[in-house]
């Protein structure tokens, strides 16, 4: 516990002016490295001591890790466990919303989050029942469409007016299915907040004091949210020279338009960098400053000025590896650093082939952000699909997933039958199972047309839907009460999972053990889940909803400790090395070709605020290659250097140029002199 009554010796000043000033709107613009959460947290902790209730509290962010932390520090400071207190990611409220008043909008409060995979899924169903082509169901590209009309960044117009039936029947597919995807967790709770002033003003009377942190990223939905729930008490954190997620709708003039709307804000300046050597924030503002839309900062650093930026200019990319693992290994040596002090930064993902090549046969460890998640492996997907029904029986795309695996005799043929029967009666296909296993025990054809009489399936097939029934109505118990992980593995266990992950791998039994684990490990999330003290419902539901909001930031840290970092500057938001390269800083990799292409100057200012947040993700060392040449698709092409490494004074600069390779008289005359330099050692006697 923290003693608050002597701040202003743990602060500097500009940060003991925004922890301070508690009441009114207030903007907070916080440089990279400047302490930025360090003044959140002890802001809320002073609101805390001041007196101001937990329960008004709310403190919004943008990954589970960050709410996490500050969570973590704020009890650390103040001392207290703070139940009331929210902070919360703005998905992760919208869950909490929705909950209690989704029934406004004619949902079940037991509704799924469907994830991009589950959204795809029912965009595809819904595109084949409406007849749509093949050539017509780009499915990437079609969601992509969809989340920009929901989230207001793009309007139906004759360009797109051919999808606009596929929407409409995607929407009505999500209601159908008790079912909600990842956009509707903000605009369904404005359109509550709009359509029912009540329910806003219960939330408006509890939250009196609002803080929104890295505010440079909020949408036009997630800042309408904010501000339909803000009072006069709002404090929001951010920079604007670190918004870099423009792709996904933030916009960072939400800064404008939040001095617009609260014209009396008061706005403090978090300059001081604590992070970063002076050398290596002189290049940040260096390169910064040539954007134009921007508010006036410049970062400084008491960590003196450290060494020169070092720019290396390798023949290609194979090259460039060699010189990352050169390096690596030399400065892991003289500076005696851990491999995990070590990040390797990249416009995109396709860069890193060569890299982790390089890194594999030197036998180096590293971690790739980036990968396969968890919760998105087959066998995951599978087990939770089983939970999601049992949790919500209209789940139409999580039902499909798991009505016959392990097989069980419901093969394509009987579910185009069941899709039949749920079509007609215009309900879930567990509505339609269960409309089958009444009609069949009542001996009655009133419940359905002629093709969808109960003859339609044969007899093996009408047993297995009637048992898979069963098997989910046996896992209700789940929903009830305790040990609801314990239920879950009794439950695997009948369905016989582990028996079909060994009949599929039968070619190799060290794929089944590992598919395994991963069930094993998903079962002890479970059980630490609901035996978190901190959780206050930790049911199903709860459970279930919180693994949908997961995202790559909850993976465990332990797993990266000790390992060289391989990531994208996007995937590096948020996070510090001691030692940093960033690779591939050529014209068509940063700024990046494509997005330059479509967006012109605006584009070439976001490009210009990422290679900003690669520079100011270093502490001590920044290393940066450009390749002469790389390789494009089948062939191979003449590479520029950056724009932005031109920006970057020179005086803080140190090049390399590539090794050579020697000619045949140049290796001649290097021998000759070693030869000259051996023979021509005085002869020591005895020797």
């Amino acid at each position: 516990m923290t003693d608050l009554s002597n701040l202003k010796n743990e602060l500097n000043a500009e940060q003991y002016e925004a922890v301070m000033t508690t009441e009114g709107a207030i903007l907070i613009i916080a440089g990279a490295g400047s302490g930025k959460t360090r003044v959140i947290t002890f802001r809320i902790a002073n609101m805390l001591n001041k007196g101001i209730p937990q329960s008004q509290i709310l403190a919004l962010t943008f990954t589970n890790k960050a709410a996490r932390e500050m969570e973590e520090r704020i009890k650390e400071l103040t001392g207290k466990k703070l139940p009331m207190l929210t902070i919360s990611t703005f998905h992760a409220f919208g869950v909490r919303i929705l909950r209690q008043e989704i029934g406004a909008l004619g949902w079940r409060d037991n509704f799924s989050i469907y994830d991009e995979t589950d959204r795809n899924s029912l965009i595809k169903e819904t595109g084949r029942e409406l007849r749509y082509s093949q050539e017509a169901m780009d499915i990437y590209k079609i969601g992509v469409l969809f989340s920009d009309i929901k989230t207001g960044r793009k309007s139906w117009n004759h360009e797109n007016a051919m999808y606009k039936e596929l929407f409409e029947g995607y929407q009505e597919g999500l209601k159908l299915f008790n079912a909600v995807d990842f956009d509707d967790l903000i605009t369904l709770p404005i359109k509550i907040f709009k359509e029912h002033p009540d329910i806003l003003e219960k939330y408006k009377s509890r939250f009196k004091y609002i803080m929104v942190d890295e505010f440079q990223d909020t949408s036009h939905q997630q800042y309408e949210m904010m501000h339909l729930l803000a009072g006069k008490n709002v404090a929001v954190v951010g920079d604007d020279d670190q918004s870099i997620y423009s792709w996904r709708g933030a916009d960072y003039q939400n800064i404008v338009n939040f001095e617009k709307d609260f014209p009396d804000v008061k706005e403090i300046r978090l300059e001081q960098n604590y992070r970063s050597t002076g050398t290596i924030l002189a290049a940040a503002n260096g390169v910064i400053k040539h954007n134009t839309n921007r508010k006036d900062k410049e970062l400084w650093s008491g960590n003196g000025e450290g060494k020169p930026i070092e720019i290396f200019m390798p023949q290609n990319e194979t090259d460039e590896a060699d010189f990352v693992i050169e390096s690596i290994r030399g400065i892991a040596l003289t500076e005696k650093r851990k491999y995990s002090d070590f990040c390797v930064l990249m416009r995109a993902n396709t860069q890193s082939r060569a890299l982790e090549e390089a890194l594999l046969s030197e036998n180096i460890p590293y971690t790739m952000s980036g990968g396969t998640s968890f919760f998105q492996r087959k066998e995951i997907k599978d087990v939770i699909s089983y939970l999601r029904v049992i949790a919500n029986h209209d789940d139409d795309v999580n039902l499909l997933r798991i009505i016959n695996t392990p097989r069980r005799g419901i093969g394509r043929a009987a579910i185009e039958k069941l899709n039949e029967v749920a079509k007609a009666g215009s309900c879930s296909l567990w509505d339609a199972i269960q409309s089958i296993i009444t009609a069949s025990e009542m001996s009655s054809t009133d419940l359905f047309g002629e093709s969808e009489n109960t003859s339609d399936f044969t007899d093996e097939q009408f047993e297995s839907i009637k048992e898979f029934s069963e098997l989910i109505e046996k896992g209700k118990n789940m929903l009830g009460g305790h040990g609801f992980s314990k239920k879950a593995r009794a439950f695997m266990d009948e369905v016989r999972y582990n028996d079909y992950l060994i009949a599929e791998n039968q070619k190799s039994e060290k794929a089944a053990r590992f598919k395994m684990m991963n069930i094993e490990s998903l079962m002890q999330s479970m059980e630490r889940y609901e035996n978190n003290p901190d959780n206050e419902n930790p049911s199903l539901y709860t459970y279930l909803n919180r693994i949908t909001l997961l995202s790559r930031d909850e993976m465990d840290d332990e797993e990266a400790s000790g390992k060289v970092n391989l990531m994208t500057i996007h995937a590096s938001k948020g996070l510090e090395f001691p030692v940093v390269f960033i690779v591939g800083a050529e014209e068509g990799l940063i700024p990046h070709g494509r997005a330059v292409d479509e967006g012109g100057d605006k584009a070439v200012e976001e490009e210009r605020r990422l290679f900003y947040v690669a520079i100011t993700r270093a502490r001590d060392k920044l290393l940066i290659s450009s390749c002469r040449e790389r390789r494009h698709l089948q062939s191979v092409v003449e590479s520029k250097p950056s724009r932005f490494l031109d920006e970057i004074p020179t005086n803080l600069v140190e090049y390399h140029e590539p090794k050579k390779e020697l000619t045949p008289e140049e290796t001649a005359e290097i021998l000759a002199a070693m030869m000259k330099k051996k023979f021509s050692k005085p002869i020591v006697p005895g020797f």
